[in-house]
């Protein structure tokens, strides 16, 4: 493994290539931090920096593909050992590479751990497949139902800005305060301006749910048409859920994780009118049979971070198609690769029935990829036209912001801690109301 973000540049497609040309010689993975506006949720706020990975993976012929996750020094050191174990091997084997990554891994690690792991080198994997085939991802994939993928406003409480801490000026941003139903209709009314989206998601778990239910009612009526959620991160007990349940029938379309596990969920989707969506107590395999039989979702949320990659992603989308569940898909504060991905995978997926989430708009801004070929029109985003995922790595922003890693000295996102750095009582103990 090596750190350099620096690498000779690559070959964009071949017409024919050895099995020795498309084996993995180089792997490069570069921690990055950009910057992140004070988003509240249920454990916090969003610091002002937040951590990611950018995985290139070189072959021998010098094809290269890109991979992105999420950050933290824990990832960093998994993602090593993984690389380690996949060296040599041909880019088409990505059985054998989860295998192999699994097996090297520390087996006390959680099977989300895993998962997380592999999605990254397995992305990169499908984007060198398509250069070297002249295939987009998608089509690597088994082709596009949806020339378009639909996203969802991601709305959040927020402060104005970062406050001063520990001789650190103020950091404001551009989308101002909202912390009342005012101005959650005022951040909904901007996003929906400029990238068009039809449905619209709120992150709740911050203020005692009869405030929340105050902006839903605000967002109705200002957004007669659009499709609403509610996702309050397992702040709630299972009376409280049920109770706004009630408060938001035919309001809503699905409550998303208003308690923590498979049989509280249960529990109040037995009385709930609307679906009840998660990507909290459905995150792997292993968990959708005892779902099933409680009932306690009737949407999952997939993300291939979490589902261990693309193909595995689509998988997910057969069986919630065998089981009757919908499908929407979770994001994360993720750049222009794991969009990219997550474009590709849903446009694949038939089963895909809600539109996706996304934090792009308040992260994009950072992004680093080449712009032009990610744009919200009408709500979506077209399916890149390849080859591979159709994104190409800016080098002298991946430095940049590698740079901004190394002088934060970031080792882990603790939206709690820093909460608490403003209000020292503060506690993350869920559920709270």
């Amino acid at each position: 493994m090596k750190t350099s973000t620096i690498l000779p540049a690559a070959a964009t497609a071949t017409a024919t290539a050895t099995a020795t040309d498309l084996k993995i010689t180089e792997i490069t993975i570069t921690p990055i931090a950009f910057s992140d506006p004070p988003l509240l949720n249920a454990v916090g706020v969003h610091e002002p920096l937040v951590h990611r990975v950018v995985i290139e993976v070189r072959t021998g012929n010098g094809l290269l593909g890109l991979g992105e996750c999420a950050g933290g020094q824990s990832r960093l050191d998994n993602l090593a050992v993984g690389a380690n174990a996949i060296k040599g091997l041909s880019v088409f084997d990505t059985s054998l590479m989860e295998q192999l990554i699994n097996e090297a891994l520390d087996p006390a690690l959680s099977s989300f751990e895993r998962a997380a792991v592999f999605s990254a080198f397995e992305v990169a994997a499908l984007d060198i497949q398509g250069h070297a085939t002249g295939r987009s991802v998608s089509e690597l994939l088994g082709g596009t139902v949806r020339d378009e993928v639909p996203f969802s406003a991601y709305l959040f409480y927020k402060w104005a800005e970062h406050p001063e801490l520990d001789g650190r000026p103020a950091i404001s941003d551009e989308w101002g305060e909202a912390m009342d139903p005012e101005g959650i209709v005022r951040q909904a009314r901007r996003m929906i301006a400029e990238y068009g989206f039809k449905s619209i998601k709120l992150k709740g778990g911050v203020f005692p749910p009869a405030q929340e239910i105050e902006a839903i009612r605000a967002l109705r009526g200002a957004f007669p048409d659009l499709p609403l959620r509610l996702d309050p991160n397992t702040a709630w007990t299972v009376e409280t859920s049920k109770w706004v349940a009630s408060q938001t029938e035919g309001l809503l379309e699905y409550l998303e994780d208003p308690t923590p596990g498979l049989e509280g969920m249960g529990q109040v989707a037995a009385s709930a009118a609307m679906p009840l969506a998660t990507n909290m107590c459905v995150v792997s395999f292993d968990h959708i049979k005892r779902s099933v039989e409680l009932d306690s979702v009737q949407v999952i949320l997939g993300d291939h971070h979490y589902w261990g990659g693309l193909r595995h992603t689509r998988e997910l989308g057969t069986i919630c198609q065998t089981f009757g569940l919908g499908l929407s898909m979770h994001s994360n504060s993720h750049l222009g690769i794991s969009l990219a991905a997550m474009v590709h995978v849903a446009a694949a997926t038939p089963s895909l029935t809600y539109a996706c989430d996304t934090h792009y708009p308040w992260n994009g801004h950072n992004d680093v990829i080449k712009p032009g070929v990610l744009r919200f029109v009408d709500g979506s985003v077209r399916v890149p036209a390849g080859p591979g995922l159709g994104v190409e790595l800016d080098r002298e922003r991946l430095a940049e912001l590698h740079l901004q890693y190394l002088e934060a000295k970031m080792t882990a996102r603790d939206d709690t801690g820093y909460m608490q750095r403003f209000v020292p009582e503060y506690t993350a103990d869920l559920p709270r109301w």
